[in-house]
């Protein structure tokens, strides 16, 4: 037998508690409002000090004096903070382009300065005592118009294979066409919020709902101008995330340290609502541009794009956004010829950021409307055009890397066509279209192929802390945090199964820079993986350490100590001793019972400058059959049945994992139908105003809009290696089946005019955008390209 800290990673020991079915470790918790938040704690301290934020309503503008004094002196305030008072580097972005306290606003309601007051009314009434005087500068509110302007920022990137041009002059068939691809709010359940201690050393201690608590720990050293060490960032649990605390909470834990530095008090800052949506950054939408050249069989024979994001007023992860759309506008077909642009514009909003699924969903969405656009002009089924085009074994992607496992994404098609009834369903839908004149139905089929790994390589690295103690119990430490998707429940199962124990042996600690440092932030999907490849690599080096006294205590070979349900057995002896006995005689033997774990993802390179490599450690892959029903009169429409088939390898926690797949198709299914961010873009006094600044003006899905059947399977495969375990990732893929939805309400709309005309659908594609999409095939005639074929 090998030492236990060289077994393959995805090796799953007999017993394990791996993949047992439990609830999230926290949802009695939640449930009962006994779980802590960030914003529960200042409410047990005293003196602390509350922050309100000077915003000021103007989408670009230079600010020409700002006097404090009178704020200064209200009842209850106790700081006024400024650009003045920041010790080290103003700034809370990467590259400088982030200012805390600026001098010239960047989109409307950028704070300026803050309020530190016993009482949050006290500072808020104090913001409005702050006299201060602006000028209105020129400001760029669309993409469209930062595209008009020239105005990007950012590096612009280039996928690029074969020769697109000669492709498409040689294509039996040529299509081109465009989409805008709205945003879309974080709306997380938890607002941003910090509470900041200092205490007797001088040590910051940040109690943070962030995604990036080294991240964060480093933004706020470099703004107190002192060192990482003398700054703890703790992470208790998000009430959400999806992104959204990534990058944008760095800002609200700087200023909130910074005011406790300054006064010596805690201080305390939690955005309302209002001040959440007109501060932070979203999901940048994206304005698209395509053309393709395809074969009589609706083969891709070369595929050109420009894709540019809204970036905002500055880069923040725009970059990465950009390079992962790039590496997913292939999605789960072959291109052969392709050059696609991808570019960051630069305009008057706040910074967009981070979001479930990064970029992949605006890079395969593009994809997916030009293939739900070739099937109507080529007279294919959608269901066909979209499998004659998957990859086959061997195939590479344009950045270059072989496609693993090509022949699943086939597998999981067959399978979800045969459960989902697809054929007997369509035959169903076009016999009920046929006798419904103002009410139509359609189907759609489509896939996800979503590469698991950060772009960048170095990211792809995870710490953890195990400690036993001598009466058995452990707790365990990891850098990744819990937003409510489950990484905990999941690092417990992945503890417990490398240690052999159950699962009530086993205590997890909240996420500290103190105890795991310099970690990723938790997003990419990678959580689990790396977090979990830590778990068990500190583990096992507690165990390649317990094993010889185990081995002495039985009278056996190291090499054959077995520990399972807290018995410790060997091989050839029928000797037995207890896991407590183990760890006990270890420790009167001075056998170390804590060990630093760490994991790095091996074999990753990518090279942004030619957009090659090996970009991903696996993929993660899942099929969805959507079907809607809408009403012709007013394009509202209800989703009738969704079936989902989703490939999660050897699932670590499969109630987990079901929560994640079903919560992350309805947040895509709200982005591509429903959540329609709007901003002023008229040239009056509240350009740039954010018209959706609250859950009346943001629809957000309800329960109204789900599936009325809502069917979801796991695509279980115990041979995977990607990962801990087996498992594969499950955080951000699922977001991506909601396409099917979109391509079943263009087929809907279709069903209201002749065959062969193309139907173009906005995203998010609203009741309203249906209607006139219905309406002009309805007023329409037949293409006349297919007519004539």
């Amino acid at each position: 037998m090998k030492p236990f800290s060289s077994r393959p990673l995805a090796e799953i020991p007999e017993d394990s508690v791996a993949g047992v079915v439990m609830p999230h470790e926290a949802a009695w918790e939640h449930v009962t409002g006994r779980a802590l938040y960030t914003d529960d704690l200042p409410h047990r301290s005293a003196h602390v000090l509350h922050a309100w934020p000077l915003q000021v309503f103007s989408a670009h503008a230079r600010i020409d004096s700002l006097d404090t004094s009178t704020a200064a002196t209200m009842p209850g305030v106790a700081r006024v903070l400024t650009a003045h008072d920041v010790p080290g580097i103003n700034d809370y972005g990467d590259i400088g382009d982030e200012t805390l306290f600026p001098e010239e606003v960047q989109f409307h309601g950028q704070p300026v300065a803050w309020v530190l007051a016993d009482t949050l009314e006290q500072a808020r009434l104090a913001s409005e005592a702050i006299e201060i005087t602006y000028t209105e500068l020129p400001s760029i509110i669309t993409t469209q118009e930062a595209i008009a302007a020239g105005q990007f920022q950012g590096p612009t990137g280039t996928l690029q294979r074969g020769d697109a041009d000669a492709a498409l002059e040689q294509a039996p068939h040529r299509l081109s066409g465009g989409i805008d691809i709205q945003g879309q709010e974080h709306f997380y359940l938890e607002t941003q919020a910090s509470f900041v201690t200092i205490d007797e050393g001088g040590q910051v201690f940040i109690q943070s709902s962030t995604q990036a608590p080294s991240h964060t720990q480093e933004v706020v050293a470099r703004v107190l101008g002192i060192s990482s060490s003398q700054v703890t960032v703790q992470c208790l649990r998000m009430g959400g995330g999806f992104g959204g605390k990534e990058t944008n909470a760095n800002a609200f834990a700087s200023v909130a340290a910074l005011g406790a530095v300054l006064t010596g008090r805690p201080v305390s800052l939690r955005l309302n609502r209002t001040q959440d949506l007109t501060m932070t950054g979203k999901r940048g939408g994206f304005h698209a541009t395509w053309e393709a050249g395809l074969d009589d069989e609706g083969r891709i024979l070369a595929y050109k794009a420009v894709l540019t994001a809204d970036g905002g007023f500055s880069v923040d992860l725009s970059p990465a956004v950009v390079s992962r759309a790039l590496c997913h506008v292939d999605n789960a077909y072959y291109l052969p010829n392709v050059h696609v642009v991808g570019r960051i514009a630069r305009t008057n909003k706040t910074s967009h950021t981070a979001f479930r699924g990064f970029g992949a969903p605006a890079g395969m969405i593009v994809t997916e409307d030009l293939l739900g656009q070739a099937a109507t002009k080529l007279g294919i089924s959608e269901e066909e055009i979209r499998r004659r085009n998957f990859y086959t074994p061997g195939q590479t992607t344009p950045y270059g890397q072989v496609v693993s496992q090509a022949s699943r994404m086939e597998d999981i098609w067959d399978k979800l066509l045969d459960t989902s009834d697809y054929d007997d369903r369509l035959r169903g839908i076009t016999e009920f279209n046929a006798r419904h004149p103002h009410l139509k139905r359609g189907l759609a089929i489509t896939p996800v192929k979503f590469g698991v790994s950060f772009n960048k390589p170095v990211l792809n690295q995870a710490g953890a802390l195990v400690l036993i103690y001598r009466d058995g119990s452990v707790l365990i430490n990891h850098g990744g945090t819990e937003m409510g998707q489950g990484l905990h429940t999941k690092m417990l199962h992945v503890a417990a199964t490398a240690l052999g124990l159950p699962l009530r042996r086993v205590r997890l600690a909240p996420t500290r820079t103190d105890k795991v440092p310099n970690s990723s932030a938790t997003s990419a999907s990678t959580g689990s993986d790396l977090n979990g490849g830590a778990v068990k690599n500190a583990c096992e080096l507690i165990l390649d350490r317990l094993a010889p006294v185990a081995a002495g205590m039985l009278g056996v070979n190291s090499n054959d100590v077995r520990i399972s349900g807290e018995v410790v057995s060997g091989l050839g002896t029928k000797n037995t001793v207890g896991w407590t006995e183990l760890v006990e005689t270890a420790y009167q033997q001075r056998v170390s019972l804590s060990a630093t774990g760490y994991f790095r993802t091996e074999g990753l390179y990518f090279d942004p400058s030619t957009y090659q490599g090996n970009a991903f450690k696996y993929y993660s892959r899942g099929a969805a059959v959507a079907e809607v029903e809408v009403d012709g009169y007013t394009g509202a429409y209800t989703t009738r049945q969704v079936d989902l088939l989703h490939d999660v390898g050897s699932s670590l926690s499969p109630l987990i994992d079901l929560e994640q797949i079903e919560g992350a198709f309805v947040q895509g299914a709200g982005w591509l139908t429903q959540e329609d961010l709007r901003w002023d873009t008229s040239d009056g006094a509240q350009r740039g105003k954010l018209l959706t600044q609250a859950a009346s003006t943001y629809k957000l899905p309800s329960f109204s809009e789900l599936p009325q059947v809502f069917n979801v399977d796991l695509y279980v495969h115990p041979t995977d290696d990607g990962s801990v375990y087996g498992s594969k990732a499950v955080g951000e893929p699922p977001l991506m089946l909601a396409i099917a939805v979109r391509e079943a309400l263009r087929a809907a709309a279709a069903a209201f005019g002749e065959p062969g005309q193309q139907v173009e659908l906005p995203s998010p594609a609203t009741p309203e955008a249906v209607y006139w999409a219905l309406d002009h095939v309805r007023r329409g005639a037949p293409d006349p390209a297919l007519a004539a074929e």
